[in-house]
């Protein structure tokens, strides 16, 4: 298993591979759940959650701010797929070529505010008399 080593955008600390149960407690779903924290955690709350096979991180760090701006960009962007509009892969497809990314960039787990927001914009021009009503 490769070493990661991942640098706060935060605080410049250092972010260590933890358990779920650090950031979440007893709520946790799965307390073993490999997620990166940050060292500085809780006074800087950035961490990030991992994949449970190779242990690499499933996006960049992020604080509360960034962790809700993506939770919203994810809601968004599977609506495309969900709704059966196109398939999940399709939907990734679209996303790529209308950010103009490579492959290992075009996911929500990377990205900045500013581009959870774009695509929260992208995908609701899909949808839009359902996000008029609401």
């Amino acid at each position: 298993m490769k070493r990661v080593n991942i640098k706060c955008p935060y605080c410049g600390s250092r972010a260590f591979l933890r358990p779920a149960s650090v950031v979440y407690g007893a709520k946790a779903i799965n307390p073993a759940a490999p997620y990166y924290v940050c060292a500085r955690y809780p006074a800087c709350d950035a961490y990030v959650a991992a994949h449970k096979d190779t242990r690499l991180p499933m996006g960049t760090l992020a604080d509360k701010n960034l962790r809700c701006k993506r939770i919203e960009a994810h809601k968004a962007f599977n609506r495309l797929w969900e709704s059966g509009l196109m398939s999940k892969k399709q939907a990734y497809r679209w996303l790529q070529a209308s950010l103009a990314l490579p492959e290992q960039e075009a996911h929500i787990g990377r990205f900045s505010t500013f581009r959870c927001e774009q695509v929260i914009q992208m995908c609701g021009n899909f949808f839009p008399t359902l996000d008029k009503a609401s």
